[in-house]
Parts: C-alpha cells; structure tokens; sequence
C-alpha cells in the first residue's frame, strides 16, 4: 500500500500529468503499403509489410537485380526504408528519397537513414559506421521526449540517441551504431511514462529491427537502453536478438530480476549517484510504476561502473568511466 501511495503522488503530482499523457503509438505497417501490395508491376505479390518477417523480407530482396530493387525504392520509399530485411543501402537510399518530399525533416538529408516513419512525431533509425555482415553493432534505444525532430539535439549532445551513439562510436570505432527512435515515447514524466503500453508497442518494433539485422547476417548487438526506453528492452528482451542488453537511468524493465527478462544475452546496468532517476519508486501495482532497479544487487545485472558521470543524460559523457565500459561491451571486449 506504501508503494501504491507513493507511485501515485510521483506521477500525480507531476508537472506533466496532462502534457505527459495520451500518446498514442505508431503500430502496423509503414506508410504506403496499400500501394505497395497493389503494385503488380513483377508479375507477383509483394511480401506483405504487415505479416511478412524480416527474413522473408530478405528472401525477397535475393531474388531481385538492381534494378528491380532501386525502381521498388524509387516508386514506395516509405515502404522500402522501413522493412527490416531489406538491403541497407537500399534503405538509405529510399529514405532520402521519402526525406525529400517531406520539408518537416529536413535536418536529416544527408544521413545514413535506417528507417523514418513521418506519422504521429516522426519516428526515425540513424547508422553511424558500417552495418556490413562482420561487423560489431550496438543500438542505442532512448527514453522520453524523443522523436524524428528531437532526436540529435545540440544543446544536449550526450542525451539524445544521436549524440549517445556519436559518442559510442567514436569510443568504439570498429561498431557500427544504430541510434533507433523508432518508437513513440511518452511526453514529460507523467502517465505515460509511469505505465507500460507504449513501452509494449516498442517492444514489438525493437525486436523486428534487430531480427532484420539477423536477415541480413549481421551479428548480434548490445544494445543500450536508456530511461524509459529499457523498459522497451525489458519487454522486448525474450524476443530481442541481442548478445548484451545494457541499460542505464533505468526506471525498471517490468521484471524482479535478470532470469525473469527471459534472455540469453548478457545484462548490465548503470546508474550514477546524481540521477534523478532514483527518486522513482521501484514498484509495479495496478499497472504503474516498472519494477526493482535493475542497477540493484538483487536484480542481479553485471554492474558498470558510473560515479563519474553527471545526471541523467551524463552516461555517455566523454572521458567517463561508464562510456569507457560501454565501449568495451559494443566492442566485445567486456567480461
């Protein structure tokens, strides 16, 4: 009862109770699939985006010479640049073109697009490095307030996804690192943060994108999961395609304890001195609140060393111990 009392004031009696909740999720298939299932133009169907999997998906592409793929990328781009499996070249390539005829986003012409979704906020996947079969990846899933126009902000250049996976990068420069906004976050620090549907939702999405990874034969990421967004990775973790689940600033991934995530991967977290996190109860009642602390000894997580970094967004500060650790984690160094 304690905890149920003290879960409701912190989300109640929270500035961003209204602004914070309602949001609802971007589900299903990209945008354009209708067209993409009529479209007759090879004399077969196109693999459904709603029920086909990546390695369908993969299947597909195989079958297709270049000119075939890039008329598909040219003529459905906002289908193409979203289907996991399909080449990522060709996904680049199809999101510059749907980023062109979409002048909202113009700051992110130019850039190794992974995936852009302009529906709701904008959702949006960045590669930094080389996502070539061999070669080391990490993801990096971020918390609240993020979207296609928040999601690489200067003023914050180590607690955005971008800037968390420019830092990464340049820390590992052997990984290629995917900063994934590919889901829609909760506004603020109210309900939505508090509960877990839209977490929910971004589970499904996250594990598509590192089972698309697996199509192409890349190897398994670490991925790093920051805030809110490891509760995405805790709900994700038994279908999350992933050799190391790392997660800092966490509120909880909706499980007592590392056995309960249901995941082969390697679990590690990171919490510095300084974060507000730690004033979130670790509870989950009646649907609030995300559960024990995962940087807690009982949950049982490999701890990385954080006491140097500054606040929420300072995990990935340069020169911290704790990016230092990420580095060799992503790199495959870490034991």
């Amino acid at each position: 009862m304690t905890a149920l009392v003290l879960t409701t004031a912190v989300v109640a009696g929270t500035v961003g109770w209204a602004a914070g909740s309602g949001e609802r999720p971007v589900t299903g298939p990209p945008p354009g699939s209708e067209a993409w299932r009529a479209d007759a133009s090879l004399g077969r169907a196109l693999p459904d985006p709603a029920t086909a999997t990546p390695r369908d998906i993969a299947a597909f592409f195989r079958t297709l010479g270049p000119a075939q793929r890039r008329d598909l990328a040219h003529r459905h781009p906002s289908v193409v640049g979203n289907l996991d499996g399909a080449p990522v070249a060709l996904r680049y390539e199809a999101n510059a073109t749907a980023l062109r005829r979409d002048a909202r986003f113009a700051h992110l012409a130019g850039r190794r697009i992974l995936a852009f979704d302009p529906r709701g906020r904008g959702q949006v996947a960045e590669v930094f490095g080389d996502l070539a079969p061999g070669n080391r990846v990490a993801v990096v899933v971020p918390g609240s307030d993020i979207d296609a126009g928040s999601y690489d902000r200067r003023t914050d250049p180590y607690g955005t996804p971008a800037g968390m996976a420019k830092q990464l990068r340049a820390a590992a420069p052997g990984t290629a690192v995917i900063a994934w906004a590919g889901y829609t976050t909760p506004v603020g620090v109210g309900l939505d943060a508090a509960t877990g549907e839209l977490a929910e939702a971004g589970a499904v999405r996250l594990a598509r994108l590192t089972e698309g990874l697996a199509a192409l034969g890349t190897p398994a990421p670490a991925v790093f999961c920051h805030s809110y967004g490891s509760v995405v990775c805790g709900l994700a973790a038994p279908r999350l395609r992933a050799r190391d689940l790392v997660v800092l600033g966490s509120p909880g991934m909706r499980a007592g304890t590392v056995a309960e995530l249901g995941t082969d991967a390697r679990v590690w977290a990171a919490k510095d001195p300084s974060d507000w996190i730690s004033r979130v109860p670790n509870v989950h009642l009646l649907g609030l609140g995300h559960g024990t602390d995962p940087a807690s000894p009982e949950f049982g997580a490999r701890p990385v060393p954080a006491a140097d970094a500054d606040g929420h967004t300072g995990y990935f500060a340069p020169g911290t111990e704790s990016l230092r650790t990420f580095a060799a984690i992503a790199g495959g160094d870490a034991r």
